[in-house]
């Protein structure tokens, strides 16, 4: 028994680079660090995946997944262990307390935040006021870093930036300084934006990422019946590679969504977020937002893995967003 053990870990310290992993050589492994893959994201590969990078065939690709599988620690663990990692979990305030209770303390980290809504519902100025917030010291409701602002609808204002730091007393240079923006041109850039994200968010303390919005660009270049699947496919993708940065990093990600009218829906509510069951599991916060008068929004919890559904209303302001 101790001969088996004392094998299994020689096994796991003996492959430390990707060029340890059998069938992966120097070029091989230089295509697959290029396209952002460490050890870890090739244990949780598939082999079409890693072969189409690698160029190293399908069985190669299996046995070299396998032997990174086998190189970490991939199996069951206790709960209470899981319980004490999450004791590193951080929350972002959004600057509404109200809003805040309804999220159970602010926008977590290791999660997937979604806001859906109609056009004006407030969706990008909570993303603004996220990415301003986060760069507040953990006592006053931040974490400290930086921001990832991935913008598909020319929606980005670094002027609102500028007004909602000045509001919160932060120098508004600094802050606009440590927001990292990319305007995605369709899905597929988005995608790669993401894929390649792993970098700055290492590099540059990146804690925050948000994509306003997510589903715009596969609305737009997948159209019709036929072509359902493979962006329910390519989004299901994304939004896994986005929840495994989010748990690597202990960072939190906040994507806006747009929606459309049910026609199936008679009586009630017919506003149904675009995206399907692939974005809706996905998720692990799922928030309605609907306009109210005046500067009024109301936010509703539509779906959360430990707080129960329930409504807030929160304001909409020049200086951001508040009570």
């Amino acid at each position: 028994m101790a001969k088996k053990e004392d094998a299994e870990e020689r096994k796991k310290t003996a492959i430390r680079d990707l060029e340890d992993l059998p069938g992966i050589g120097e070029v091989s492994a230089e295509k697959l660090r290029k396209a952002g893959y460490d050890i870890e994201k090739i244990a949780a590969s598939s082999p079409h995946e890693i072969d189409e990078i690698a160029e190293i065939g399908v069985e190669a690709a299996k046995k070299a997944i396998a032997a990174a599988r086998d190189s970490l620690e991939m199996g069951y663990e206790t709960a209470d262990k899981i319980l004490e990692r999450r004791k590193a979990i951080g929350r972002i305030t959004t600057g509404s307390k109200e809003l805040d209770a309804l999220l159970g303390g602010g926008v977590e980290t290791m999660a997937i935040t979604e806001c859906y809504g109609k056009f004006s519902s407030g969706k990008s100025q909570v993303g603004f006021q996220l990415s301003v917030n986060v760069q507040k010291p953990v006592e006053q409701g931040g974490l400290g870093g930086s921001v990832l602002f991935i913008d598909t609808e020319s929606t980005f204002r670094p002027e609102r930036i500028k007004q909602l730091a000045e509001n919160a007393q932060m120098d508004p240079e600094t802050v606009l300084k440590n927001i990292y923006v990319s305007r995605a041109i369709n899905s597929d850039h988005q995608m790669v934006l993401v894929d390649k994200a792993e970098e700055l968010v290492r590099e540059k303390n990146i804690r925050l990422i948000v994509v306003d919005s997510m589903t715009a660009h596969f609305r737009a270049d997948y159209i019709g019946r036929g072509a359902l699947g493979d962006r329910q496919q390519k989004l299901n993708k994304h939004v896994h590679t986005l929840q495994r940065l989010a748990d690597k990093f202990n960072l939190a990600v906040y994507i806006t969504n747009q929606v459309m009218d049910n026609p199936g829906i008679l009586f009630g509510d017919p506003t149904t977020p675009i995206g399907g069951h692939v974005l809706a599991h996905a998720a692990t916060y799922r928030i309605y937002l609907r306009k109210g008068k005046d500067e009024k929004r109301i936010a509703r919890l539509v779906d959360s893995p430990n707080m129960p559904e329930g409504e807030c209303v929160f304001r909409v302001t020049s200086k951001g967003i508040t009570d």
